[in-house]
């Protein structure tokens, strides 16, 4: 022990309380602070420490409250550690019992001043800490001695209010130490916890259960904080003491007494307090583990369907039930106890099986329950409904267990079903309270979403019992709200109609479950089939007519979801057009943003049905088409107070985002096959010359540097891009039946737009808003140009590589090329050859770029790999020969060295791997043909191997002597961990591109492994001997396992 701390124990204890002063003084000097915490913490970890802290903390006169904290803290602390012997702890009891005695056994006098209730909190924790370790053998007299302080001198009573109070504490504090289930334990803690209660309970739960009834009496109409704290200790002991001892006649007697609300006046906070305790008392109890037939009857001993109806039917639940007094936390906590009881009665039934009298008394349980579980279910308030949807939930899924016809549950849920269902259908209801699409309910909308997807999911569990029944419910709810609007003319609560088609788009998940709605034009199911006859009724009603946006919505929502349907009535698409072409020019911004995709996802399934009417559905849309870009700093100053913030509606760039779906829905209804080729041509041309022209008024403004304009010219690229995308589906070199290639005479008129792309390109090359733009477009541009891109490459790769393109855009850039060169391989060699080049010396220069950051690093490892993959397509689609091309010849030699480079690199596994497969690639593509290796003799110099025939003249030494030796880099690294999953994958590629020379070159690559690469390395005979017997005799897989064990072999 230190000099220091000594001279302070036996002294005095004036500096261990300066000490905590200075270290919880946030005026304190920061040295100081750090001096005090050093020495508290030291004064922590001494075995005499709490010694001085403990008297510290209970002298007379009281310290400040944090000194008197910190010290018990320290105490604790030390009965924890271990740091006091049993003589130690039994001092420590009977001075901590003394100083209770004398301030709380004696607090009726007026000359007792009780402590603080975080210090009471810190004497409770040291009580517990010490029943813990003496209870068994050296306190034994533990709950009388605390249950004496409820006396006051001379009573028979528990009229001690402080020593009632100190008492319950610790009886909630030892359950808490012992007995709760949420605390994590070891083994051994658990074996002396489980000791512990099988001792309390062969001792003291009499008497403790006694003591109880006798604090309840006496103080029930005294003090409602400890009958509160009561109710809780009892709640908490009955999970694992005799529950017969602690509820009896009187005490539900005093439970009942306490929940009926008629005896309060409003606004008794104490009193709602106590009945709130009532309820709480009543799960606790619930909630102790035993058999299920014990359960049931312990619902029916504790009456708790009388405690229900009693408090279903108080004045703060009933009368005042959709008021703005109604009591939400009385009716959430008599839901939390509905919910507890039905999942014990699910549960006692679901494990019945054989037992008669469980499940009889289970079943008359749950139709008892069943009408509380389903008033709370339809309560207004969200919270309250969600409070008993998990018991809804265990029980439908018990009702799919037994859903055999001749069970008796099954008969009774058939009964449960439909009442269920209603309920869940009506709460999926907006209420009367609800405003759609307002900025200030924002938070109310999106958590009654998050409840209507639970409420979705007891529909799917109603469904999954008893199909039939849900899809004719659905089917009256849908069809006599659409028979209510067109009876009405249409004057119809928009929450009724919402609701029908809210369950409609719901539906679908039934009548699509077999992946369409028609088999040969007939309904698949009966769930398809009603579905059918739904979306009829919800065209021919006109629902779409009906004015409020929520209604409107859902309506695209549901023709987008069921296009199908149209599909096999394409009379009806015409009027559901123009809905849409109405819907999109919508007051209501998310409505007209949420509909401009909605509109391009229904066109996009139907186009092929549109053609006769193509050129007036576009002239509908073309005062939404022009482009008007907003600077960020425009669009918060300018934009439009209804925007919707919840779904970005007030940013410019989410407006434009959704104005680029129009350009795409107008292409996709240009492409119509009934459309002539040469009217296609006249409505691409309407959209696109008006493009043309905006894009050369911006572009001189643009290279002076003007923002609007630069951001003007991407917006204007992205729409040329997007109207192709739209236009075609084809795809070079894809299956040819998917999709065909547009007609020349349409091409021709996208590489006009191609054109205009690449001269707003080539001037604004050094802006990445033109660059991002221009590479989204080439990447559209593809699917209607096919081949005649081709020539326009050079000047694509020019512009979108420029030198201040980042890593990024040139690794997204090569993914782009991957496409053209696999679609157009045999057309594309001598482009390639003309570009491969240059282009590749911007890579290299990309790659051979210091890294600045994480960003920066993570586009390095992106461009490394798509270079890799762009090497591996050339290889792969027959177009090697342009690697070693005569004018591609020079740059061949750096494509090797930096193949080399990324082989070698324990930093990025997935690179190497990739690095190594271009290798093996290589030896593929130019080491000739295999050899037939006739013998497997290592030392035979006769063995008949064959002559390597390389396709490149001194490609098998080249193979040998350079690509070789770059399988040992990664193995030979000090840092390379052999047992890492990624590094084995690159040793198993290692290996493969070994074996792939090996039948390339046979003998004279054992030769050169046997006398210069292996014993250059100064592998022994042995293990060279070992190594080439294992390649020239395993198969590939083989040969990877070997690999990877001598790797891992060596490095021990």
């Amino acid at each position: 022990m230190s000099s220091q701390l000594l001279y302070c124990i036996n002294a005095d204890d004036s500096n261990v309380q300066n000490a905590i002063e200075i270290a919880w003084n946030p005026r304190a000097e920061q040295s100081l602070k750090s001096q005090a915490f050093d020495f508290l913490n030291q004064l922590r970890s001494e075995p005499q420490g709490w010694q001085i802290c403990f008297s510290l903390a209970l002298r007379d006169p009281k310290p400040s409250e944090v000194v008197r904290h910190v010290s018990l803290d320290i105490v604790n602390n030390a009965i924890e550690a271990g740091h006091l012997v049993d003589q130690d702890m039994i001092s420590l009891r009977d001075n901590i019992l003394a100083y209770m005695q004398n301030t709380y056994g004696a607090a009726d006098s007026s000359n007792v001043q009780l402590d603080p209730v975080s210090i009471q909190n810190k004497i409770t924790q040291t009580v517990t800490n010490l029943f813990t370790a003496l209870y068994a053998n050296h306190w034994t007299s533990f709950f009388h001695d605390i249950l004496n302080l409820t006396l006051t001198t001379g009573s028979t009573s528990r009229d001690n209010a402080a020593g009632v109070m100190l008492y319950l504490r610790i009886l909630v504090s030892v359950h808490d130490d012992i007995a709760d289930v949420l605390l994590p334990r070891t083994p051994e803690e658990q074996r002396r916890d489980n000791d512990l209660k099988d001792l309390v309970r062969q001792r003291d739960t009499a008497m403790i259960a006694s003591s109880w009834h006798e604090i309840l009496e006496h103080w029930r109409s005294r003090d409602d904080s400890i009958v509160k704290l009561c109710l809780t200790t009892i709640g908490r002991w009955v999970t694992w003491t005799e529950i017969s001892m602690a509820v009896n006649d009187s005490l539900l007697s005093l439970l009942f007494e306490f929940l009926n609300s008629q005896q309060y006046s409003d606004g008794n906070e104490p009193i709602q307090e106590r009945r709130d305790a009532a309820i709480e008392a009543f799960i606790d109890i619930l909630s102790k583990k035993m058999s299920a037939s014990d359960k049931l009857e312990l619902v029916d001993v504790l009456k708790v369907n009388e405690a229900v109806m009693q408090l279903v039917g108080s004045r703060e639940l009933s009368e005042m039930r959709s008021t703005a007094n109604y009591d939400t936390d009385l009716a959430e906590g008599v839901a939390k106890l509905v919910n507890n009881v039905v999942c014990d009665i699910v549960k006692a039934l679901d494990g019945s099986q054989g037992n008669d009298l469980v499940s009889q008394r289970g079943s008359a349980q749950l139709k008892t329950f069943l009408p509380h579980v389903l008033h709370f279910l339809s309560d207004e308030y969200d919270e309250i409904c969600s409070t008993v949807i998990p018991c809804l939930t265990d029980l439908l899924t018990l009702l799919r267990k037994k859903a055999k016809p001749s069970s008796t549950l099954a008969s009774e849920g058939s009964a449960m079903l439909p009442l269920i269902l209603d309920v869940v259908i009506s709460k999926t209801k907006y209420d009367e309270t609800s405003f759609w699409g307002q900025d200030d309910a924002q938070t109310d909308e999106a958590e009654f979403q998050e409840l209507r997807k639970r409420l979705h999911v007891l529909q799917k569990a109603v469904a999954a019992v008893d199909e039939n029944m849900y899809i004719e419910k659905i089917r009256d709810v849908v069809v006599s709200t659409f028979d209510r609007f067109q009876g009405q003319n249409g004057q119809l609560d928009w929450r009724d109609l919402e609701l029908a088609m809210h369950e409609m788009e719901l539906f679908g998940e039934l009548g699509y479950r077999h992946g369409g709605l028609y088999s040969k034009t007939k309904p698949v199911t009966l769930a398809a089939e009603q579905l059918i006859g739904m979306m009829f009724k919800l065209v021919e009603t006109d629902v779409a007519s009906f004015s409020h946006p929520a209604v409107q919505l859902q309506y695209m929502i549901i023709c987008e979801r069921y296009y199908s349907f149209f599909e096999a009535n394409p009379h009806l698409i015409t009027r559901v057009l123009d809905s849409f072409v109405r819907f999109v020019h919508h007051d209501h911004i998310k409505v007209r943003l949420r509909s401009w995709y909605l509109f391009h996802r229904f066109v996009k399934h139907v186009r092929q049905h549109t053609g006769s009417i193509a050129e007036t559905v576009i002239q509908s849309l073309s005062d939404l088409l022009p482009i008007n870009a907003e600077l960020p700093e425009e669009t918060s100053e300018n934009d439009n107070e209804d925007m919707s913030s919840t779904e970005n509606d007030q940013s410019a760039v989410a407006r434009f985002n959704s104005q680029l779906y129009l350009y795409e829905t107008i292409g996709c209804i240009c492409s119509a096959r009934s459309i002539p080729v040469e009217t296609q041509v006249l409505l691409v041309r309407s959209v696109t010359h008006p493009l043309f022209s905006d894009l050369q008024a911006h572009i001189d403004r643009a290279k002076a540097g003007d923002k609007r304009a630069i951001l003007q010219v991407h917006h204007l690229i992205m729409a040329l891009g997007t109207l192709a995308r739209g236009f075609s589906d084809y795809m070079p070199a894809a299956n040819p039946t998917t999709a065909s290639p547009p007609a020349r005479v349409i091409s021709e008129e996208f590489a006009r737009s191609a054109e205009a792309i690449l001269v707003a390109l080539e001037g604004l090359r050094s802006s990445f808003d033109v660059r991002e733009a221009a590479r989204f477009a080439f990447s559209r541009l593809l699917n209607v140009l096919g081949s005649q891109i081709l020539p326009q490459l050079p000047r694509w790769i020019d512009g979108l590589l420029s030198e201040r393109s980042t890593k990024d855009e040139m690794a997204l850039f090569m993914k782009l090329l991957d496409q053209v060169v696999f679609g157009f391989k045999s057309e594309i060699y001598d482009i390639l050859n003309t570009l491969l080049t240059p282009f590749l010396q911007r890579v290299f220069a990309g790659i051979a770029e210091p890294v600045a950051g994480t960003d920066d690093e993570i586009q390095l490892t992106e461009l490394k790999r798509e270079y890799l993959a762009f090497l591996l397509v050339i290889l792969n689609n027959g177009l090697e020969s342009v690697l070693v091309s005569e004018v591609n010849q020079p740059t061949f030699a750096t494509v090797i060295s930096t193949i080399e480079h990324l082989t070698k690199d324990i930093t990025d596994f997935q690179t190497a791997k990739l690095a190594f497969s271009v290798l093996t690639r290589m030896v593929f593509t130019w080491g000739g043909p295999d050899l037939q290796l006739q013998s497997l003799a290592i030392g035979n110099v006769n063995a008949s191997y064959g002559n390597p025939q390389p396709k490149l003249p001194g490609f098998d030494r080249f193979m040998m002597i350079t690509i070789s030796p770059t399988c040992w880099a990664i193995p030979s690294n000090p840092n390379f961990d052999p047992k890492d999953a990624q590094g084995k994958q690159v040793l198993g590629e290692a290996a493969a591109l070994q074996m792939a020379i090996y039948t390339k070159t046979g003998q004279e690559y054992l030769t050169w492994l046997r006398d210069a690469e292996l014993s250059g390395m100064g592998m022994d005979s042995g293990t060279i001997d070992e190594y080439l017997r294992a390649l020239c005799t395993s198969d590939t897989k083989e040969f990877q396992q070997f690999f990877k064990d001598l790797v891992l072999r060596s490095t021990r």
